[in-house]
């Protein structure tokens, strides 16, 4: 596996996921930071550098978003939307891990360039190993996307 640190933005609403999602990937990876946005809202700020996260401009983007569907304030499909509109976020791998059973949410996340959807299992083992191979593809088998220089900072 690639060395870390490792950044996560972890899109996700439900405590008692968001709980999982972090064991599951901190057992898988040491050096793994998980940052929560409890709200489609919130991750839009983080990821934009807005609102109470304006003073994050020098920070890098994270090197994985794991972005659930069904969240408050802003849905999932729109941050998604917002991501690939724009160029400073339009490469960040991004994989929907979500209770949905519906085809057309799978649809509509492709259609929006999500890099893979997983339907959340509802066993606790195997949610576990979901998210740790989901973490094991995207930190350390796929080839990081070059970091960039966070949202508003010129490059030279």
């Amino acid at each position: 596996m690639e060395q870390g640190p490792f950044f996560v933005l972890l899109v996700e609403d439900d405590i008692n996921d968001e709980a999982l999602v972090h064991r599951a990937l901190r057992s898988m990876e040491p050096n793994c930071i998980v940052l929560v946005a409890r709200d489609g809202a919130e991750a839009i700020d983080y990821l934009f550098r807005t609102g109470p996260f304006e003073g994050l401009k020098s920070q890098p983007h994270p090197d994985l978003v794991i972005l659930d569907l069904k969240l408050p304030k802003v849905g999932g499909l729109d941050v998604l939307k917002r991501i690939r509109e724009h160029e400073e976020t339009r490469l960040l791998p991004v994989v929907v891990f979500s209770s949905s059973t519906e085809q057309a949410d799978v649809d509509a996340s492709y259609h929006l360039g999500v890099n893979s959807f997983v339907q959340k299992p509802l066993e606790y083992d195997q949610f576990i190993e979901a998210v740790r191979l989901i973490g094991r593809y995207w930190l350390g088998f796929s080839r990081r996307v070059p970091r960039r220089q966070s949202v508003g900072e010129a490059e030279e």
